[in-house]
């Protein structure tokens, strides 16, 4: 049965959009049929980890949501990204948003039916016949958030170790709760070479009384790369690499 993973963060800049697709690689990468949907509208970013930019992404969840395309059509294949790290039956797909000025204009103006993205996602389920979808929301918590974390199997909550993070992240843990989301994990990322990761971990884990999938260290490769690629694709061998595999292997659980 396929699965809805949504990752999200209460704030921005945790990493979140590189954490989504190099969990989503990993998935694929084991031989499943994944697709990543790009649902933050108003800031999208995700395309870039897979080489798109505004002059070739000519169809976008936008086109979806004003009625222009079915969403199935705004899919991109992306498989060619795992660099042949995959078995026969590995897919990758990328619904992107789009990046013009005007679109995302209009989404602030207007706003847009959540239930059309709910009846999206079921759409592409079927599609594509997926064995996963992931969702890379938008920080914080509005109606689209909201939506994301109700229908997700699994809710993978990133932030770092900062105290702006750990007070807006008990909130959204608290609604994860309330909402009943059966899977819930905490990532830590970017956090300080110099830290004692295990006490880190059982801090968080203490804190929000949930389990700590991994903890991702600062990393000047990561940095380096600058979203140019799918870094546990182009270094699998690297100890952040390791640590995304991890995760995802307790994502597919």
């Amino acid at each position: 049965m396929a699965k809805i993973v949504s990752i999200h963060s209460y704030r921005g800049g945790t990493g979140k959009s590189n954490t989504t697709a190099n969990l989503a690689a990993s998935v694929a990468r084991m031989g499943n049929r994944v697709a990543i949907v790009d649902t933050d509208i108003q800031s999208p970013g995700i395309h870039v980890l897979f080489g798109f930019d505004e002059d070739s992404l000519d169809r976008t969840l936008n086109d979806y949501l004003w009625g222009r395309r079915r969403i199935s059509d705004v899919a991109y294949d992306v498989t060619s990204v795992l660099e042949g790290k995959q078995t026969p039956s590995s897919k990758l797909y990328l619904v992107p948003s789009s990046v013009k000025a005007g679109e995302i204009a209009r989404v602030l103006r207007e706003g847009y039916d959540v239930g059309l993205l709910n009846e999206g996602f079921q759409d592409l389920l079927a599609d594509l016949k997926l064995d996963y979808l992931f969702i890379d929301t938008h920080p914080g918590l509005n109606e689209e958030t909201l939506l994301s974390i109700t229908i997700s199997d699994v809710l993978v909550l990133i932030l770092r170790p900062d105290q702006q993070d750990y007070q807006g992240t008990a909130v959204t843990v608290d609604v994860a709760r309330k909402l009943e989301v059966p899977k819930l994990l905490m990532v830590v990322n970017k956090a300080p070479t110099v830290f004692d990761f295990a006490q880190l971990r059982s801090k968080v884990e203490e804190t929000y009384a949930a389990d700590v999938a991994g903890v991702l260290p600062h990393s000047d490769e990561m940095m380096v790369l600058a979203s140019s690629g799918i870094f546990s694709v182009k270094y699998p061998e690297n100890p952040l690499s390791e640590i995304i595999e991890a995760i995802a292997q307790q994502v597919v659980q």
